[in-house]
């Protein structure tokens, strides 16, 4: 039995055993998953994705240090969920992030958990979110998620995260990756680590260039939804601009920088109102995917094996369309070829 009140205490022991329960989909991780909901909303959730090779475990790594040892103020509590790809074979995480987070190790106050992604398309395990409300729960400050890096798919963590880091680095083939659909969009910081790499001050060239070909008169651009003017500053009227910040995370330059900018897109999000926005949308989104899976498991047991080949059967013949064997699927005996 997994006790939901010694996660709210900070046992690590028990929270780990909860983050294994809720992957495995048991009963009972389910159980004080319930119980611990309405303690979560607390901690700053930041996304960090980006193609492979852009060093987003080391920035993560120097992130985490940051948040831990501050030049100023009380350190925060910090976990990491990092979304590895899974073993074709056993179908557990094959990179397994901790090892690249050694300076992180013995750390009370740093919690790091690799997950397998599944299969997910979308960068994210299926149980990232029921991950990340866990770890809220427990009481830790900020919840880094780090994706996959599988490309283009990479844009779920803009569902679950308040904060989304796209991480780009100069020298991977194309003048910069985040030219590629769907990125840019979902980018609320900019990251171009590996900063002391050739080729730098072109990336950041085409990354701001990026910024600006929404309207090639006006200067504007589209950035989840909404036109906006391109400035310097991080904000237009009410809309935030996502700033481009160099980083080289092997040496822990511009990590300060970095955390400063994320901290400013914090306060706009709590100041604007987007923070509410955000999280109602996160929790719709969780509620809509569990509602697919609870409706599609009862239709698969009230539907008999004979009535679903049957139905297939006559869309492999060409009788019925896909649409029509959805109808026929779903109002049984109501339809006739």
């Amino acid at each position: 039995m997994i006790s939901a009140q010694s996660v709210l205490e900070g046992d690590r022991l028990a929270l780990s055993r909860l983050l294994t329960a809720i992957e495995r989909g048991s009963a009972d991780g389910q159980e004080a998953l319930n119980a611990l909901f309405k303690h979560t909303g607390q901690a700053q959730l930041i996304g960090v994705t980006g193609a492979p090779g852009t060093g987003k475990s080391s920035l993560v790594n120097q992130l985490a240090l940051h948040y831990r040892h501050p030049a100023a103020g009380d350190p925060l509590r910090v976990a990491i969920v990092a979304v590895d790809p899974s073993s074709p074979f056993t179908g557990g995480a094959v990179m397994g992030d901790r090892i690249r987070m050694r300076d992180l190790a013995g750390d009370e106050g740093v919690f790091i958990r690799s997950m397998a992604s599944r299969g997910s398309l979308g960068g994210l395990a299926p149980t990232t979110a029921s991950m990340v409300q866990a770890m809220d729960a427990a009481g830790y400050d900020i919840i880094f998620i780090e994706t996959v890096g599988a490309g283009q798919a990479e844009v779920e963590i803009a569902k679950l995260a308040d904060s989304t880091l796209v991480v780009e680095a100069p020298g991977l083939g194309d003048d910069v990756q985040a030219i590629k659909a769907g990125i840019l969009e979902i980018a609320d910081i900019l990251v171009l680590n590996k900063a002391d790499r050739p080729g730098v001050d072109s990336a950041e060239r085409a990354l701001k260039g990026m910024l600006q070909l929404g309207h090639p008169v006006e200067h504007v651009f589209m950035h989840h939804g909404k036109k906006a003017q391109v400035a310097t500053h991080d904000t237009v009227g009410d809309l935030w601009l996502p700033p481009i910040q160099r980083t080289v995370s092997t040496e822990g330059q511009g990590i300060a920088e970095l955390a400063e900018a994320i901290a400013r897109h914090r306060a706009y999000l709590r100041e604007s109102g987007e923070w509410e926005r955000r999280d109602r949308a996160r929790l719709e989104t969780e509620l809509i995917a569990l509602l697919g899976v609870e409706l599609m498991a009862r239709w698969q047991a009230a539907t008999p094996d004979e009535v679903y080949n049957e139905v297939l059967t006559q869309l492999l013949d060409r009788q019925i369309s896909p649409s029509q064997a959805v109808n026929a699927l779903t109002r049984q005996g109501e339809y006739s070829a």
